[in-house]
């Protein structure tokens, strides 16, 4: 893996993340109390032995940066050819931000040519999963192949919003559509297509010459999807490479956030008693930064209040956290909050120093960074309340209220019209 590079693809905008991505990119989203989602691509790098990485970033980058500063760069010796580095858009090559996935590693084509790496890896930096990326190197070069494409099995109507491929008994790629309206599904399965993940192992000098001639040409969209993938299945060799899980349960883990529901849903899964993605496996870590926090808090449980007992049931309760005579089920407590006395939250996720209230309720929500919920405020009770306030609900319910909802105003107000 001396010769591989890896580029992660860290610029989405996540519009259907709102209002969790107001002030951060997609892959800078927390997950699991204490990782960020960013954290599972480049631990999988890490894991299979690739040292250098440059991450692109577009949006509203600055939390993500600093993430990667405080958590990553530590792991890398910039004296042995190692690096993370963060590289925002330079308009370098043209006066324009990114227009497609392939542009962007175009305008860093300098960047790449100048560690002149024997392969390139491509992955999107929005994905939850495990995964080996030295064994799909691998294949990639018994193969002979000049481009190797990550493939997971869907069911068509998930499809629609992949890449789909048809392969043929050498899993050679015969045939790709970007995000077909009626996809092509796998020979003998009426209902499951072969998906791209946006997972890529190209050749660096091949890459080089498709991305100098992709920019060149005025009716691309400049993306891999789109643009280069089709125009070289059938002139070179592109094969499929089968997802290979890292998560040792008995399905395969890929989750794709990308919707507040689908994001509820997965850290969700996380307070289970058997979780489907497994973060306890040392075997496979999953890192991040860790700051220097004392370890979680249950107070006044020996006090004979029986109404007043700090306790957490099913739930993950991160460092720095005190759980002061309030209750926490089936919930994620990040770092550093602090539920006080009598406050209840179930089924929800509390983001970062998030402040919860004497007497608070808080059922399925979504509670961002340093949010304070004053005390005896109710959350998730009443919907239509909640979207009256101003908050985001999603389709599934899952009521979220950003850093910029005004919380405290929200509720002193409705406090004063109580009086009045």
């Amino acid at each position: 893996m001396k010769g591989a590079l890896a580029v992660v693809l860290a610029g989405g905008k996540g519009s259907r993340l709102e209002p969790l991505t107001r002030d951060r990119a997609k892959p800078a989203v927390p997950f699991g109390g204490m990782y960020r989602i960013v954290d599972f691509a480049l631990s999988n790098c890490l894991n299979a032995g690739i040292r250098k990485m440059l991450v692109l970033t577009q949006y509203k980058a600055m939390s993500l940066d600093r993430h990667i500063n405080l958590g990553w760069c530590h792991f890398f010796c910039r004296e042995l050819g190692e690096f993370i580095d963060v590289v925002p858009p330079q308009q370098r090559i043209d006066e324009h931000w990114y227009q497609g996935t392939a542009d962007a590693v175009y305008q860093n084509i300098y960047t790449l040519e100048k560690e002149r790496p024997e392969f390139v890896v491509i992955l999107a930096g929005d994905h939850i999963y495990k995964m080996n990326y030295e064994t799909m190197v691998r294949r990639h070069i018994e193969a002979d192949a000049d481009l190797t494409i990550g493939a997971l099995p869907v069911n068509r109507e998930a499809a629609k919003q992949f890449g789909v491929m048809q392969v043929d008994g050498h899993d050679r790629i015969v045939g790709f559509e970007e995000k077909p309206d009626e996809p092509k599904p796998i020979p003998g399965e009426s209902d499951v297509c072969l998906a791209s993940m946006g997972i890529y192992v190209f050749t660096a000098r091949f890459l080089f010459e498709q991305l100098c001639r992709d920019a060149t040409d005025l009716r691309s969209s400049h993306d891999f999807g789109r643009d280069i993938i089709p125009s070289i299945i059938d002139s070179h060799r592109v094969v499929a490479f089968p997802f290979l899980d890292e998560n040792r349960k008995q399905d395969a883990y890929w989750r794709d956030v990308g919707t507040l529901d689908a994001y509820y849903e997965a850290n969700m899964d996380l307070v289970s008693i058997d979780p489907l993605l497994n973060m306890y496996d040392d075997r496979w870590p999953i890192r991040t930064y860790q700051p220097s926090t004392p370890p979680p808090k249950f107070v006044f449980g020996s006090r004979g209040e029986e109404d007043r007992i700090g306790h957490a049931q099913d739930s993950i309760v991160c460092q720095g956290s005190i759980v002061s005579g309030g209750y926490v089920r089936h919930s994620i407590i990040s770092p550093q909050v602090r539920v006080n006395s009598y406050a209840e939250v179930e089924d929800s996720i509390l983001f970062e120093r998030v402040d919860v209230g004497r007497h608070a309720r808080i059922r399925r929500a979504i509670v961002d960074k340093g949010v304070h919920i004053p005390p005896g405020a109710e959350v998730g009770y009443d919907l239509e309340l909640d979207r009256s306030r101003g908050f985001t609900v999603s389709e599934g319910g899952v009521v979220v209220i950003a850093k910029t909802d005004g919380v405290e105003q929200v509720f002193d107000n409705e406090a004063n019209a109580a009086a009045s």
